[in-house]
């Protein structure tokens, strides 16, 4: 069920998207060449339990996850695209690593990511992370109120496909309230004219993720992370937006 939140209850969200914004700022401050996937889930971890705040992912066990999630962050290094399980594994230089992070707040929940590179780049990682965020951007600016859902899929997907990137449609974008994960789906490409309508007060997460020369995933034996097919590397880009009467406002923004 699609529900419409009123201006009261967005500025109620707005402590979790901060929150969330905050905790992936200090995240990416922390990543670095030697750490510990492990120890980005113990800062967030930390960083949760000073706010006050509740993880969404630790108990989180949906139709496609082997078993509760049993961690506070995804990390998906490299050819992982996206629900990267935190394992004991140490970030090499030139790893392309994926920050996913969802938390409640007043019993409102924000959803973000962001995909760094540690170490020294590659100029092919820099361009695809610089693809999802500007599809990322583009989502967000046709999420306008009297538009409709198939506006913001199709704005994702035209920036990836002029970049030479296919899509995978399997996972996008979602709703975001109460629960991390709700009505409507925002696949990551579609055509505009179609889909729901986007009316004031709907509040979701937008997504868009790409791997460098696929579109198909697989399933890691942790039971939780995907990869790209021909293990080639993969980005990850996501912020929760409000649509107002005035348009769009990004409630994780950093």
């Amino acid at each position: 069920m699609i529900e419409l939140r009123t201006p009261a209850e967005i500025e109620e969200m707005k402590p979790a998207g901060r929150f969330v914004a905050s905790v992936l700022t200090e995240l990416v401050e922390a990543s670095a060449v030697g750490v510990n996937l492990l120890k980005l889930d113990s800062i967030a971890q930390g960083l949760i339990r000073a706010a006050g705040a509740e993880s969404c992912y630790v108990d989180y066990h949906p139709s496609f996850g082997a078993m509760p999630f049993g961690k506070v962050l995804c990390t998906s290094v490299n050819d992982a695209a996206l629900h990267g399980l935190p394992y004991d594994y140490r970030l090499a230089d030139g790893d392309v690593l994926s920050l996913d992070f969802a938390a409640s707040v007043g019993g409102w929940v924000c959803d973000s990511a962001v995909t760094i590179v540690v170490g020294t780049p590659r100029e092919e990682d820099l361009r695809m992370i610089e693809v999802t965020e500007g599809a990322l951007a583009a989502g967000i600016a046709a999420a306008q109120p009297g538009g409709r859902m198939g506006d913001v899929s199709a704005a994702i997907g035209s920036v990836c496909h002029a970049a030479g990137f296919s899509v995978n449609t399997d996972f996008g974008g979602h709703g975001v309230g109460h629960t991390m994960h709700g009505d409507p789906h925002v696949p990551n490409d579609g055509r505009p004219g179609r889909g729901i309508p986007l009316r004031a007060g709907l509040v979701f997460a937008i997504e868009p993720w790409l791997m460098q020369t696929t579109d198909r995933i697989f399933t890691d034996p942790d039971g939780w992370t995907l990869r790209s097919l021909d293990g080639s590397r993969a980005a990850h880009s996501e912020h929760t937006i409000a649509i107002t009467d005035d348009g769009p406002i990004v409630l994780t923004a950093r």
